[in-house]
């Protein structure tokens, strides 16, 4: 984006599209095309689709040099969520900060099995916890959709808790979750048992850090990502601890990595645990583990 080029051929919001697109893929972003409209509307402070409708307009100087600075970021490796500030999730718009991990599209597997896990089984003012809660995503999705649940969410990041706070106010549903700060279930030893628990825990090998994209390994919170040599450290905890939490056949549902499934298996107990089941995303990867607590768990555990 040169601006003695500008002189002769003006900056429209098409040529930065396609210049942008072009850059990106130069510096191997997936989804150039995409990354270039959001950035761009960001910094023209509109909807993508409006983009659409003003290919002719030329951004101010003060717009260019935000957005130059915004694909400057991009190609050296920062998220776009980031960027922009926000992240779309089941189809709501969520703020994000380097404070909390970015939603993904595959931790709505896990909102949408426990929806209809609540509806199926006629769940009357399910007690639900989200452990690990972030930027407050599953809570406030779960919040949207299953309006006589209650919700409880925890984050061992005050900050991350910040921005899980700002959300549910922006959703509408801020009266509705009570948000605590500590570690796993330990914000809640005052706790009625819950009907269901769910996570996205940390569930990233620490070994694997290096053949993470840049983005994620540089520039997401570690805390949320990695969970000791196999990545099944904080879901042994979680498998461990919930059966004194849940009710009687009260249930647990997490998310693990795509090739986790028959570890996340191997460390459920099933003198404690029953009805054992994976769903799939929708790339066909076993990513969300459920489970049932045994009535007797507590009692058998020890």
């Amino acid at each position: 984006m040169d601006v003695a080029e500008t002189q002769r051929d003006p900056w429209t919001v098409a040529r930065l599209l396609a210049w942008t697109r072009d850059y990106f893929r130069q510096h191997g972003l997936e989804s150039p095309r995409l990354c270039a409209e959001l950035l761009l509307a960001h910094a023209l402070g509109c909807e993508r689709i409006e983009l659409y409708t003003r290919y002719e307009l030329q951004p101010s100087d003060e717009t260019l040099a935000a957005f130059r600075e915004s694909v400057v970021q991009a190609a050296d490796g920062r998220p776009i969520a980031y960027l922009t500030g926000c992240k779309d999730f089941f189809s709501l718009t969520f703020e994000v900060t380097p404070d909390v991990l970015i939603p993904r599209p595959e931790t709505e597997v896990l909102v949408e099995r426990t929806i209809r896990l609540v509806r199926d089984e006629g769940l009357a003012q399910p007690r639900i916890l989200d452990i690990g809660t972030g930027s407050g995503c599953i809570a406030i999705a779960l919040a949207k959709h299953l309006p006589d649940a209650r919700l409880h969410a925890s984050d061992v990041s005050a900050a991350a808790l910040n921005v899980a706070q700002r959300n549910a106010q922006r959703h509408g549903v801020a009266e509705r979750i009570e948000l605590r700060c500590g570690d796993l279930f330990d914000p809640w030893p005052d706790a009625a048992p819950f009907d269901l628990v769910v996570s996205n825990p940390p569930y990233v090998a620490t070994a694997e850090a290096a053949s993470l994209p840049r983005c994620v390994r540089e520039f997401e919170p570690q805390q949320a990502l990695f969970a000791g040599s196999d990545g099944l450290s904080i879901v042994r905890r979680l498998v461990a601890e919930a059966p004194a939490r849940l009710r009687p056949d009260g249930h647990l549902l997490f998310e693990v990595a795509w090739n986790q499934s028959a570890g996340a298996r191997a460390v459920l107990d099933e003198s404690r645990w029953s009805g054992i089941v994976t769903y799939r995303d929708h790339q066909q990867h076993e990513r969300v583990v459920h489970a049932r607590r045994r009535p007797n768990a507590v009692r058998a555990a020890c």
